[in-house]
C-alpha cells in the first residue's frame, strides 16, 4: 500500500460518518414523531454519512496531510459536505419530495416546497457532518513539529 494514512483515514471517516450521519438522520426523523420517520432518517443518515465521511476523509488527507491541522480538515470537510449535499438535494425527484410525510408541520412543509429548499437543507446538514469528520480526521493525522529556540 502506497499511502497507509489515506486508507486508515477513509475507514475512520466512513465509520464516523455512518455514526454521526445516523445520529443526525434519526434526530431529524424524530421531528415528525413517528417510528417510521426515525428509522427512515436513520437509514438515510447512515448512507449519506458513509458517502460524506469517505469523501471528506479522502479530501482532508489530500489537503491537510500530517501537517495541516484541524482547521484545514474542518474547512475541507465543510466544503465537501456542502457540495455533496447540494448535488444530492438537486437530484431528489419531485415525486419523492412531494410525497414526503410532513405531518402538516410548517417547518417540514417549508423544507419540501422546491428543489432549492431541499438542496439547501441537504447542503447545510452534510456541511455540518463534513466539518465534524474533516476536523476529526485531520486532528488524528496531525503530527506536531518541534520548534527549537
Amino acid at each position: 500500500m502506497k499511502d497507509p494514512i489515506m486508507q486508515k483515514s477513509i475507514i475512520f471517516g466512513s465509520g464516523l460518518g455512518a455514526f454521526l450521519g445516523g445520529l443526525i438522520g434519526a434526530g431529524l426523523g424524530a421531528i415528525a414523531g413517528t417510528l417510521n420517520s426515525i428509522l427512515l432518517g436513520l437509514a438515510i443518515g447512515l448512507a449519506l454519512g458513509i458517502l460524506t465521511g469517505t469523501l471528506a476523509a479522502a479530501l482532508t488527507v489530500k489537503t491537510a496531510g500530517t501537517t495541516g491541522g484541524v482547521s484545514f480538515g474542518a474547512y475541507t470537510g465543510m466544503g465537501a459536505g456542502a457540495f455533496i449535499g447540494g448535488v444530492i438535494g438537486i437530484l431528489i425527484p419531485t415525486s419523492l419530495r412531494m410525497s414526503a410525510n410532513t405531518q402538516g408541520m410548517p417547518v417540514l412543509d417549508a423544507l419540501t416546497l422546491s428543489r432549492f429548499e431541499v438542496a439547501v437543507f441537504f447542503s447545510f446538514f452534510l456541511s455540518v457532518l463534513g466539518t465534524m469528520i474533516g476536523a476529526w480526521v485531520s486532528g488524528r493525522n496531525f503530527i506536531p513539529r518541534k520548534l527549537e529556540k
